[in-house]
């Protein structure tokens, strides 16, 4: 193998009303296109869904719904992600969720 350098930045807005400041300074770097990317329910349930897409259309986003990603997804699920991200020609993936902690 020859040899190389990877670099994969990072960046962790971590504390209380991170979210919604850190989102909006985030959204301004980026295109107009917007794959919001989730799993299952507990996004809808909580009500964050409808926090983030109003924070995104406040920005002037325009949003691609791409929900059910399963823990583990598929390679058929990130095939159709793909498809669906150059179909909308998105600028960027905003991924939301996570695993729960009980």
């Amino acid at each position: 193998m020859e040899n190389f350098d990877y670099e994969f930045p990072v960046r962790i807005h971590f504390g209380q009303g991170c979210f919604e400041d850190s989102l909006k300074k985030e959204l301004q770097k980026y295109g107009k296109r917007v794959m919001l990317a989730y799993g299952g329910g507990s996004l809808k349930r909580t009500g964050l869904y409808d926090r983030i897409v109003a924070m995104l259309a406040e920005a002037g986003k325009t949003v691609t719904d791409f929900g059910g990603i399963m823990p583990n997804p598929t390679y058929a699920k990130v095939l159709e992600g793909a498809r669906l991200a150059r179909e909308q020609k998105v600028d960027f993936i905003l991924a939301v969720g996570g695993p729960v902690l009980t």
